[in-house]
């Protein structure tokens, strides 16, 4: 009887610990894939051994693009993560960025932030003085984020996939402009 008070509140606390630990670990997302197709402003630069092909003159004026202003490779910090990330100019003033080919870990609570600060800073920094551009979309593809307006693109040095919930930086890429 004495042994049966003992193990029913042990068990009872090792059941609450397990579905905390679950809830704040999520492990299964280590084996989860969520993967966008977003459709991206400015494709990737071809490849190319050939001589460019010399545009043809035409009587129009060509129309206002979105061009790519700054972009870099992702450094991995928590979690191994490849791809390409890029500041890119709309048409009309506004700004994005957008991610050509994530391919990192899944997360609880992962973000996109926009950093003041150099890719190459303390994981530490790129949670402070941040622009949240909301939650990842997912963990694999090509993804689009508008920048808000107002938001000063010139002080932009970095772009990160940061996980709120451990304050913890998965990725971080170079956003310098020229």
């Amino acid at each position: 009887m004495r042994s049966r008070r003992f193990l029913i509140p042990v068990s009872v606390f090792l059941v609450v610990a397990l579905g905390v630990g679950l809830y704040l670990f999520q492990p299964w997302r280590l084996l989860t894939v969520r993967e966008t197709r977003d459709a991206l402003l400015v494709p990737p630069a071809p490849v190319s051994t050939t001589a460019p092909a010399t545009p043809e003159s035409s009587a129009e004026p060509p129309a206002e693009t979105a061009k790519e202003v700054a972009a870099g490779q992702w450094r991995s910090l928590e979690h191994a993560t490849t791809g390409k990330a890029s500041l890119i100019s709309l048409p009309g003033g506004g700004h994005s960025v957008q991610f050509a080919s994530l391919d990192t870990s899944d997360g609880p609570d992962l973000y996109v932030y926009l950093s003041p600060h150099a890719s190459s800073s303390l994981e530490k920094t790129f949670g402070e003085g941040f622009t949240s551009l909301g939650k990842l979309k997912g963990n694999r593809g090509d993804q689009v984020y508008e920048i808000p307006a107002g938001v000063d693109v010139s002080t932009i040095r970095s772009v990160v996939i940061w996980c709120k919930r451990f304050s913890a930086g998965f990725a971080v890429a170079p956003l310098e402009q020229a």
